[in-house]
């Protein structure tokens, strides 16, 4: 799904000055949290624009805490839990209060989109009903989320159309996982940019959040994307030519569309 980032980054970013709004020196932060547990070591991915300072778990409580600090106003963060290690029914509790986050379950993680207000230092526990389900306690072992389908989110679509099911953004995650992810290119790609995407991403999705008139032309701008993408719902992508190819012909048919055509009705309108 990152393909479209490759070009929205250059166009949100220059949108983004155009509003006289800088960015600000927020970065979209990735922590991997090693869970010991029962005999195995549990992997939590936490994408964030605050910092992660340290972590507990309690396993008779089922309870994960995570202690972070941030220096915005606006924090967002993303927490993806292997369910072998926690699963269930969740409740969460931000500095001893009851929040309500977003959450997202599959059988095999789930996935927490984080939005609150504030700076400083915070506590975020999360307790399950149900740890290390059906797994029998041996010596450790390494248990992680290693494809990047079920991970990190779109944080710029999820911003623009308000939730990550969305059919856009759902769209976005299944060419991801369904096409991408299914070569080692499109593997490599995505794992390449991931630190990339997630450096600026919650800055734009933050500003998103603020500014309605900038979300809407955000949205006016990834639309021509999608309906681009959407080619890729009808195509073959299971070798790594044909990943390249339509790849490569995506980006330079978005070149065509964003900056080619507006050059020629410029130079048009002048004659």
């Amino acid at each position: 799904m990152k393909i479209i980032f490759l070009i929205s980054l250059v166009l949100l970013l220059v949108i983004n000055l155009a509003y006289g709004q800088p960015l600000s020196d927020a970065t979209g932060l990735v922590n991997r949290l090693d869970i010991q547990t029962g005999g195995y070591t549990f992997e939590v991915k936490i994408i964030s624009n605050f910092d992660v300072l340290e972590h507990e778990f309690d396993k008779d409580e089922k309870r994960l805490t995570i202690f972070i600090n941030s220096g915005l106003e606006n924090n967002l963060g993303e927490i993806i839990i292997p369910q072998l290690l926690l699963s269930g029914n969740f409740t969460f509790y931000l500095n001893d209060m009851q929040y309500n986050p977003e959450i997202k379950s599959n059988d095999r993680i789930s996935f927490i989109t984080l939005n609150f207000t504030g700076i400083g230092n915070y506590k975020i526990d999360i307790i399950a009903t149900n740890t290390l389900g059906g797994v029998e306690q041996k010596s450790e072992t390494t248990v992680t989320d290693e494809s990047p389908s079920e991970g990190g989110g779109c944080l710029i679509a999820t911003a623009t159309y308000g939730t990550e099911l969305a059919p856009q953004v759902q769209q976005l995650r299944e060419i991801r996982d369904q096409k991408l992810m299914k070569t080692e290119y499109g593997q490599f790609f995505l794992n390449s940019f991931n630190e990339f995407y997630y450096s600026f991403s919650p800055t734009i999705a933050d500003y998103e959040r603020e500014n309605p008139v900038f979300k809407e032309t955000v949205k006016l701008v990834i639309t021509p994307m999608l309906s681009t993408l959407s080619i890729l719902n009808y195509v073959d992508m299971d070798s790594e030519a044909e990943v390249l190819g339509y790849g490569i012909s995506l980006i330079l048919l978005n070149v065509g569309i964003y900056f080619v055509a507006p050059v020629i009705i410029i130079i048009k309108i002048k004659k």
